[in-house]
């Protein structure tokens, strides 16, 4: 879906994604295979939950054309969402599964899955006006949950305010402004969970505190 926040199907601003992407087409063309867009489109105007990755994973959102959908680490967020009331239905890792988020939008900092995975800084900041358009369209947005170091660096170039005064660090908060409080995770990749670098109580303990911080408000 293209629109506020989107990037458009035939994305040609990263050069070495766009080749990435028509190599993907080739060899796997039933696959999605493009900028991937964010989940919850249907309640941008209200949600004041976001939680931001860093960029489709290949087998996963670049297969499927969903954020975190088809690949270990939407196994993790999807269950900690819907435990939360963040979304209903049931995940099944597919796109038409009929899971929906409920005050939640999920999007990442870059829209095309790159090579092994790791964007330049380039790419970076190239894909960086989708994601400030997108924060645009949620005017009742009062948390971001970033996935990772690099989409923390990422949201906080977005948010114009400097790295030095907010460090990353797990279940840490940065109150951003006074309406917009910056919750920070280690990404919930199989990596991740398999060295015990995250847990699953660690993951669930971000989104209870989100939980509590958006009740009190």
């Amino acid at each position: 879906m293209e629109g506020p926040g989107e990037a458009p199907r035939d994305c040609p601003l990263c050069p070495r994604l766009v080749a990435f992407r028509a190599a993907n087409q080739h060899r796997e063309p039933a696959w999605h295979n493009g900028p991937v867009p964010s989940f919850g489109q249907e309640s941008a105007s209200h949600a004041r939950l976001l939680i931001v990755g860093l960029a489709p994973g290949l087998r996963g959102a670049n297969r499927t054309g969903r954020p975190f959908t088809g690949d270990f680490a939407g196994n993790l967020l999807y269950e900690t969402l819907l435990s939360f009331g963040f979304a209903r239905g049931r995940y099944e890792a597919r796109p038409d599964d009929g899971l929906a988020l409920i005050d939640c939008m999920i999007s990442n900092a870059v829209r095309c899955v790159p090579p092994e995975n790791k964007p330049t800084p380039a790419e970076i900041a190239t894909c960086r006006p989708f994601l400030t358009q997108r924060i645009a369209t949620m005017p009742r947005l009062a948390a971001i949950v970033v996935l990772g170091r690099i989409a923390h660096d990422t949201m906080l170039a977005t948010l114009g305010v400097r790295k030095a005064a907010f460090p990353f660090a797990h279940g840490r908060q940065h109150a951003i402004t006074p309406a917009l409080t910056l919750f920070d995770s280690f990404h919930c990749s199989r990596y991740n969970t398999n060295t015990g670098k995250l847990t699953p109580d660690m993951f669930r303990a971000v989104f209870a505190a989100v939980k509590d911080h958006l009740q009190a408000r």
